[in-house]
């Protein structure tokens, strides 16, 4: 995690804000009109509601900033030492422990008097509770004022840092004040850190980034250090320690060898050697700035012997520079890049993690099959640009060489023309506007085309001299035209067909008399077709008789029914006393009474009381059935899919309070 993310923090407000924000929202966001005589369990939970909507306030303010706010232990060494350096470790876990307590507090606060509400008896108990309980949330918050104002000034400070990667590749410059430090990160990066001629003009680590070979560096301007011991160090100084201790960084030490920054090079040896601890496994560079003063070699023997103390130690490289004639600055650039990639490739070599990756690769190495040597062939148009040369008739000319013969870019026209293959070269030039695919339409047309038209005239002579076109059948010129004319008749004929059909939508596809034959017809026909109707004709012959003593049995019962009464009064009654209670249907009119009162035609059972036990039940059913439709009646819905509103927008959600002195609705 860099810097960068902790620059989204939320402002926190004071506690005065604090409450303002929290009870407003309660007023705005819970209903705000309660009357005496509503019942008593009405009036606890309007007041239990305000309650509890003013604890959660407090708990979602409260959370949000204890969420957004980093823990120390979570974050990276580097962000969690400078933020010790810059605001005290200790400070900051109290404001956000306080702030946790009084969360904590809100809540116990809130459930107390919500238990306390739920016995209360009357409406002036219940306000009073009311306001008792946010009047000790209230104050719980009052006493927050201090930690809220620091959390701000925190927060503040946060967003104004810069965003430092503790994981990126790091350039990290270090050493005495005013030794040329913030002149390097201006040269080397689009940085603009002020740069003035005094101790100390560099208060805070300051960022720039820059390119090489492909990859995006970040370079850190750290403030003056000076030599003394590390519990005398102040804040600013502490922020240069802080990045040389957790910066996993190629570190940059830079010297003042003309002492033009008021500190001697005596001074300046100490303090590398102070510090040294801190260089360990991080490639070290030893720079010495403003040789357009003073060179190495221009030093006192006492003063080269130190510094040579340090050029010859293990691991320190050394260099020469001057920010002011940019001497050496892009050489010191170049060499710290590549000692930081070339330390981070030893240190990922010396690590597990490579040897999952080096069984994964395979470098192919191939073997000599004789003693022939085959070097490279590179093209001398590949080694140098040669311009076209007259003498040398071999080399192919380029378009670029016609290019550089006629002006260069922006000047020169390309000529499409000059590759049309034309029977003339000659010809390409010719203006002719018909153009395909690069290629000359008439030098393409048929030779013959002269001869051919002649032959189809005359053949069209022929033709209507024979009469051939004559004929009733229609002519159409080309084929689109006739498909066009079919597709309007079929149109038409369909359109008829339509109206045809909508005439006869409701009558017989077919006379009834289709398919009925006698038996001596069908007989007569299979007999001519080849088949044998013998089976066919024993079977209908025993149908016959077997539908013949049905139909006689069925006509001597019926008059003997009706012999009983000669009017048929008796069998009329027999049918009321046996279906009393049936409700006639269809089959009832006319003489259909007979076949009814046999119960041929009737259903044994009633189906509107299939399942039920008995009437009763059945008609319970109904009731109940109605008084779960009533609900949806009195809404006036047509059933349980009903899903319409009739009111878009009620007045009573979208038309608030009035403020004071105004008329309009919000």
């Amino acid at each position: 995690m860099s810097t960068s993310g902790l620059k989204a923090i939320a402002p926190v407000p004071t506690a005065a804000d604090f409450l303002d924000i929290v009870l407003s929202k309660t007023q705005r966001k819970t209903p705000t009109v309660i009357h005496k005589n509503f019942k008593i369990s009405r009036i606890r939970n309007f007041y239990m509601r305000k309650v509890k909507f003013t604890q959660d306030s407090f708990d979602e303010k409260l959370s949000a900033i204890l969420d957004e706010f980093p823990m120390l232990d979570d974050l990276h060494p580097f962000l969690a030492s400078l933020m010790n350096v810059l605001y005290d470790k200790n400070h900051y876990k109290l404001a956000l422990g306080q702030l946790r307590t009084a969360r904590h507090l809100i809540d116990h606060v809130a459930k107390d008097y919500v238990r306390l509400l739920k016995f209360g008896d009357s409406l002036y108990r219940c306000k009073q509770l009311k306001k008792a309980a946010l009047g000790r949330m209230a104050t719980i918050m009052r006493r927050q004022k201090d930690p809220l104002a620091y959390l701000e000034q925190v927060r503040q400070h946060i967003s104004r840092l810069p965003a430092i990667d503790p994981t990126a590749r790091t350039l990290l410059i270090c050493g005495y004040p005013n030794v040329g430090k913030s002149s390097f990160i201006n040269k080397v990066t689009r940085a603009d850190v002020d740069v003035q001629p005094y101790a100390f003009t560099t208060k805070s680590l300051f960022v720039g980034h820059l390119d090489y070979r492909y990859m995006r560096w970040q370079v850190i301007d750290t403030p003056g250090i000076l030599d003394h011991p590390l519990e005398e160090m102040n804040t600013i100084e502490m922020q240069s320690i802080t990045a040389l201790a957790h910066l996993k960084s190629c570190i940059l030490y830079f010297m003042d060898l003309s002492e033009q920054c008021g500190y001697t090079v005596e001074a300046q040896c100490k303090l590398f050697n102070s510090i040294k601890p801190l260089f360990a496994n991080k490639p070290t560079m030893l720079v010495m700035n403003k040789i357009d003063v003073t060179r190495l070699e221009d030093l006192t023997p006492e003063n080269r012997a130190m510094v040579d103390d340090i050029i010859n130690s293990e691991g320190v490289l050394n260099i020469q520079v001057s920010c002011y004639s940019d001497e050496g600055v892009m050489e010191l650039k170049n060499k710290a890049c590549d000692a930081l990639l070339e330390h981070r490739v030893d240190t990922k070599l010396k690590g597990n993690k490579v040897n999952s990756i080096l069984n994964r690769l395979h470098v192919a190495q191939p073997k000599a099959r004789d003693e022939v040597v085959r070097e490279p062939f590179i093209p001398e148009s590949v080694k140098e640009k040669k311009k076209y040369d007259k003498e040398d008739p071999e080399r192919r000319r380029l378009e670029r060489d016609v290019e550089a013969e006629e002006g260069g870019p922006g000047v020169y026209n390309i000529n499409l023309k000059k590759n049309y293959l034309l029977s003339n070269p000659d010809w390409n030039e010719d203006i002719i506007p018909e153009v395909a695919d690069g290629k000359n339409i008439a030098d393409f047309i048929d030779p013959d085309i002269l001869e051919k038209l002649e032959a189809l005239e005359r053949e069209e002579e022929r033709l209507e001299a024979e009469g051939f076109y004559d004929e009733e059948e229609d002519m159409f010129d080309s084929e689109d035209e006739r498909e066009a004319v079919e597709a309007k008749d079929s149109l038409k004929k369909k359109i008829v067909s339509q109206g045809t059909k909508k005439a006869m939508k409701n009558s017989a596809k077919l006379p009834r008399t289709v398919g009925l034959r006698t038996l001596s017809e069908l007989t007569s026909e299979m007999t001519k077709a080849g088949l044998n109707p013998s089976r066919i004709q024993e079977r209908a012959e025993m149908l016959a008789k077997v539908h013949g003593a049905k139909r006689k049995r069925q006509r001597e019962e019926e008059d003997a029914e009706m012999d009983v009464d000669g009017n048929g009064e008796e069998a009329e009654g027999e049918w009321m006393d046996v279906d009393e209670d049936a409700t006639p249907n269809k089959r009832t009119k006319g003489n259909s009474g007979k076949s009814i009162a046999k119960g041929r035609h009737e259903p044994k059972t009633n189906r509107q009381f299939a399942g039920f036990r008995d009437e009763a039940q059945a008609s319970k059913a109904v009731k109940l059935r109605n008084l779960g439709q009533r609900e949806r009646n009195m809404q006036a819905k047509a059933g349980e899919g009903d899903r319409t509103i009739k009111t878009k927008m009620p007045k009573h959600l979208f038309a608030g309070k009035r403020k004071m002195g105004k008329t309009d609705r919000r």
